[in-house]
């Protein structure tokens, strides 16, 4: 069994059986839950390092302020494998203040994050109250806090990609319901063997069905379906969800806390935010949503570009980041730097011209908007020899994408060159 130990600054909040301090007072484990940080990226070019190094400003004082009693992020610390070092120095900066907040804190690795990298000297953190899980095989040592009311068992399912850790779960198929499932029986059993009433908090990074998914996530579709049901993380006292950007309750128990920052314009319509949870001595919850600081706010605008720089209906968006869709049926002159002179942020121009559907100029990417790569290749098939794949056929296919889904991830996490 993994416990939390002493932690720095806090030590009435530990694995031994001491009590927390906000917890004794209220009845409640109060968790704050937030995922998603994405350090190092970029939206549309800008740099966002600075609102990032706003973001851990306020996930600090936040917890400071409202009295957290544990931090969870449930995965994409970073952007990338391996992220710039400006990154790195902002995680870093990251874990020192959590440290000296003497808040317990509870990490996974998601899939953009290299669990390998992420988890280096996760030994040696745990001493400071940062516990970073991005091991498969530990998804059933939790880390143990205690309250008031007893234990409460914090298990980190890091991202599970399904053709890399099916062997370690014995699953026959990989599948993301698969080895999520098989994960979770080793949390149940885990549970079932501890003192009875102990509460239970997991953190996962996937796709839930019921989500709703935005244009800036990392497709992990394999064999064909993204989505795992809810259902398999039944008998959870809470689920503190990571991958979709937006925040979201799939049911009361099971919750999206999303990005802290927008990363792409579908995300304009996004409340960023974190979840603050409060978790009672029976496992009841009560969630509360605290914003974020965002450095601009979004807008999607469309029209003709005469009516875009004329329209005072679009005034509210002229210190926004916008996304300005053309619909002229012939590409203006010079559109961005007109439409700059009253939108000076607009980072994004997209041309789609007013035009019916059987209009043979009606672009190729509209045509293949919403397909996903199996969708089109099966009409590449119906098309070169008239008649679509069969199911044979569509098998193949879908193994082929897995395949190079699962190539590039290994390439990203440098499992081949640890291999050789």
């Amino acid at each position: 069994m993994l416990s939390a130990g002493p932690v720095l600054g806090r030590s009435s909040i530990r694995g031994t059986g001491g009590v927390s301090e906000h917890a004794g007072r209220s009845g409640v484990l109060r968790i704050l839950h937030t995922s998603d940080w994405h350090l190092g990226r970029s939206f549309h070019r800008v740099n966002m390092l600075d609102a990032q190094a706003e973001f851990i400003g306020h996930l600090v004082a936040t917890a400071r302020e409202r009295e957290a009693d544990a931090v969870v992020v449930s995965g994409d610390v970073y952007d990338r494998a391996v992220p710039p070092l400006a990154a790195v120095e902002l995680f870093d900066d990251a874990l020192h203040r959590l440290a000296d907040l003497g808040v317990p804190t509870v990490m996974i690795s998601g899939n953009h994050d290299s669990a390998r990298r992420l988890g280096v000297g996760a030994g040696l953190i745990d001493r400071a109250g940062i516990h970073l899980r991005t091991a498969p095989a530990a998804c059933g040592e939790p880390v143990v806090l205690a309250d008031a009311h007893g234990d409460v068992a914090f298990y980190g399912l890091p991202y599970l990609e399904p053709a890399l850790v099916k062997g370690e779960f014995g699953v026959e198929r990989a599948g993301h319901e698969a080895v999520l499932g098989a994960a979770m029986e080793r949390v149940r059993a885990d549970l079932a063997a501890r003192t009875p009433g102990t509460r239970s908090v997991v953190l996962a990074h996937a796709f839930v069905t019921g989500g709703e998914a935005s244009d800036s996530e990392r497709d992990i579709t394999i064999g064909g379906v993204a989505a795992v049901p809810s259902g398999v993380f039944d008998g959870v006292d809470y689920v503190a969800l990571g991958h979709l950007h937006g925040s979201q309750a799939i049911s009361e128990r099971v919750r999206y806390s999303g990005s802290p920052l927008p990363y792409s314009f579908s995300e304009s319509a996004h409340r960023k935010s974190m979840w603050l949870v409060d978790l009672g001595a029976a496992g009841e919850i009560e969630a509360e949503r605290i914003d974020c600081p965002v450095p601009r706010p979004l807008a999607r605008v469309r029209g003709d570009i005469e009516t875009l720089l004329a329209d005072p209906d679009l005034a509210r968006h002229e210190e926004s980041w916008v996304e300005a869709t053309l619909t002229d049926p012939v590409r203006p002159d010079d559109p961005m730097a007109r439409l700059c002179e009253r939108f000076p942020h607009t980072l994004s121009l997209v041309f789609d011209p007013d035009r019916a559907p059987e209009d043979p100029d009606v672009s190729y990417a509209q045509r293949l908007k919403g397909r996903d790569d199996q969708q089109i290749a099966e009409d590449f098939v119906t098309h070169v020899r008239g008649a679509g794949p069969d199911e044979r056929e569509r098998i193949v296919l879908r193994d082929a994408f897995d395949a190079v889904r699962t190539d590039a991830v290994l390439i990203q996490d440098g499992v081949r060159e640890v291999a050789r």
